[in-house]
C-alpha cells in the first residue's frame, strides 16, 4: 500500500497543508499489532510528540494504544482524544510542578523520572494530594545509536536520564518515599534507528541492570525501552510500513524478561511518519546564474527538519504528467533564511507555477514542529477520511437536488 494523492481535490484547498493518508495509517497499525507477540507482555504507547493532530490521536486511541507524553498539554490532548489515563506515561527531563499536577490529577499510569530532584518533587506533590504516583526510573544506558547526533539520547553527554552508577542510590530513594510506587525502568537511546544491533546493545544493558537489581531481591513490574525505530525516507512507496516483526523479534530474542514483567514501547515516527506529506504549490520557477530554483509557498516554518537536521524528504511533483522531461532544481521556501531549503539538485519533471509539490514522509515531526516565524500562519491538516466525507456530503446534496 502507498499514498495516492487526490490532486483533483487539492485545487480547491489553500496551500501549504499536511495531507494524512489514514488508509496507510490504519494498515500500519494493523501490521504493528500483528507483529506484537500474542501473549500480551508487549505494550505499545504512541509517542504523542511525533504528531499530536487530534484526528491522528483518535485513530491511535481507537486502535488500543497507550500514550507517551512529554508535556502536561500532551497529557490533556491525549485524554481529550480518548486515551485512558491508566495507559498514559509522562516522560521529559524538565517536568514543571504544574505539569506533574496535571498528570496526578488525570491519574496517569506512570511518570518516567529523570533525576533525584524530580523524584522528590513528584513525591511531595503526590503527598499533598493524598495519592501515590507510579514512577519508572529513566536510566541513561550509555548505548550509542547509528543516527543523527541531535536525536541520540542514550549517551553520557546527553541531558536525559539517570547515570547507571547512580541507579542504586535513586532506587533506594524511590523505595523510601511514601508517595511514590516504583514500577519499572525506562530507557530511550535515540530516534530514526534502522540498525537492529543498536537495540540489541540496549537489550544487553537492560539485562545487566536487571541482574543487578535482582541480586538485591528486586524485580520491577515493567521495563520500558522507549522507541526509536526509523522509516525509509528515500523510498516511502517501496517501504511504507517499517519492519515491525524484526524490531519486536530483536527484543523477544535478546531481552530477558522475568515472569510477569511487561515490556513497554514508545514508537512515534515508525507509526505516523509515512502517512503524512506536506503539500505545497509552486509560487515561482526562478532561473539563477547556474541553477534553477523551484520556490514553494511552504517553508521551513511548515517543515523544519531539513533546516534543523539536514534531513532528507523525498520531493515529488504530483501535478506533472509522466511525459514531461526532467530537470534538476533547488527546491526552496519563501522564508527569509538561507537555510530555508528542502533539497538541492532535485530531479523533477518540468515544473511550472501552480504545480503541487509533495514533501513525503512528513507525518512525524512535521506539523507538530511548525512555527509562526515571519508571521506565517500554521499549516492546516487534511485527511483522506475528511475528503471522503466531503465526497459523501456532495453526493447526498446532488441526490437531494434531483
Amino acid at each position: 500500500m502507498h499514498t495516492i494523492f487526490p490532486v483533483d481535490r487539492f485545487s480547491a484547498l489553500d496551500t501549504p497543508f499536511y495531507y494524512y493518508d489514514f488508509d496507510l495509517l490504519r494498515a500500519t497499525l494493523a501490521d504493528l499489532c500483528d507483529a506484537m507477540p500474542a501473549d500480551g507482555n508487549f505494550r505499545m504507547h504512541y509517542a504523542v510528540k511525533a504528531n499530536a493532530n487530534p484526528d491522528v490521536l483518535r485513530v491511535m486511541s481507537a486502535a488500543g494504544l497507550g500514550a507517551d507524553c512529554v508535556s502536561g498539554a500532551e497529557i490533556m490532548r491525549a485524554a481529550d482524544c480518548g486515551f485512558s489515563p491508566e495507559n498514559i506515561v509522562f516522560a521529559g527531563v524538565g517536568k514543571t510542578d504544574r505539569e506533574i499536577n496535571i498528570g496526578l490529577d488525570c491519574g496517569i499510569s506512570c511518570f518516567n523520572v529523570e533525576s533525584e530532584p524530580e523524584l522528590e518533587v513528584i513525591s511531595s506533590l503526590a503527598a499533598s494530594r493524598g495519592v501515590k504516583a507510579g514512577v519508572a526510573l529513566r536510566v541513561n544506558p550509555e548505548v550509542g545509536a547509528h543516527t543523527h547526533a541531535n536525536i541520540t539520547t542514550g549517551m553520557a553527554e546527553n541531558k536525559f536520564g539517570i547515570a547507571m552508577n547512580n541507579l542504586d542510590k535513586v532506587v533506594d530513594m524511590a523505595l523510601s518515599l511514601p508517595a511514590v510506587e516504583l514500577k519499572g525502568l525506562h530507557f530511550h537511546i535515540g530516534s530514526q534507528i534502522l540498525d537492529m544491533t543498536d537495540f540489541q546493545a540496549l537489550c544487553n544493558r537492560v539485562n545487566e541492570l536487571q541482574e543487578r537489581l535482582e541480586n538485591r531481591g528486586l524485580i520491577l513490574p515493567h521495563i520500558n525501552v522507549g522507541g526509536g525505530l526509523g522509516i525509509d525516507y528515500r523510498n516511502p512507496d517501496g517501504n511504507p510500513i517499517p519492519d515491525f516483526k524484526t524490531y519486536f523479534d530483536t527484543y523477544r530474542h535478546h531481552l530477558r524478561l522475568r515472569p510477569g514483567q511487561t515490556l513497554h514501547f514508545e514508537l512515534g515516527r515508525a507509526i505516523v511518519g509515512q502517512c503524512g506529506s506536506l503539500v505545497s504549490r509552486v509560487t515561482y520557477v526562478k532561473q539563477g546564474v547556474r541553477k534553477q530554483f523551484v520556490i514553494l509557498d511552504a517553508g521551513m516554518t511548515d517543515l523544519i527538519r531539513p533546516a534543523l537536521y539536514q534531513a532528507y524528504h523525498k520531493i515529488e511533483n504530483i501535478s506533472a504528467e509522466t511525459a514531461r522531461p526532467t530537470y534538476p532544481y533547488d527546491v526552496v521556501g519563501p522564508v527569509c533564511e538561507s537555510s530555508d531549503v528542502f533539497g538541492k539538485a532535485v530531479d523533477l519533471p518540468l515544473t511550472r507555477r501552480g504545480d503541487f509539490i509533495a514533501l513525503r514522509s512528513a507525518g512525524a515531526y512535521g506539523e507538530i514542529m511548525a512555527s509562526g516565524y515571519n508571521c506565517r500562519p500554521l499549516p492546516e491538516a487534511i485527511t483522506s477520511d475528511s475528503l471522503r466525507r466531503d465526497d459523501d456530503l456532495e453526493s447526498m446534496t446532488e441526490c437531494r437536488s434531483l
